[in-house]
């Protein structure tokens, strides 16, 4: 099984380039995409259990990723949602924690450090399958 992730960010370069790391680094499929807090919201209503990971920026066109993180309070044990931010300040990493998320990541310092989370998701997903 293919590890399912759902991406919210409003820069199209970003989610692109993010999209085609993830797919190539993990073998993951991104399975959809949000711009903003609505469409993101909508998505995941929508799509509940169609998702493994969600990747969240936090600065949107509409709305915010605070909101889209604290929406998924009531999803599965096995879906992750992380956020990918460029203000991981201490502050906001406890609060984006305090609604749920289960990892913070700042966009500048820590692209390994997710890559590194995604990757080993991929494996709690999937197990030692190769695609």
């Amino acid at each position: 099984m293919r590890l399912r992730i759902f991406l919210v960010e409003d820069s199209p370069i970003i989610r692109d380039n993010l999209a085609e790391s993830l797919e190539e680094l993990t073998g993951a499929r991104v399975v959809g995409s949000a711009s903003n807090e609505d469409e993101a919201r909508q998505w995941l209503a929508d799509n509940a259990s169609g998702w493994d990971l969600a990747v969240v920026d936090l600065f949107l066109l509409q709305g915010s990723g605070l909101n889209v993180v604290k929406s998924c309070g009531n999803r599965a044990l096995r879906q992750k949602v992380i956020v990918l931010t460029n203000y991981a300040t201490p502050p906001i990493r406890q609060r984006c924690l305090a609604l749920g998320a289960d990892a913070v990541f700042d966009k500048a310092t820590e692209i390994e450090e997710f890559t590194r989370y995604a990757v080993d998701e991929v494996e709690r997903v999937a197990g030692s399958t190769h695609w």
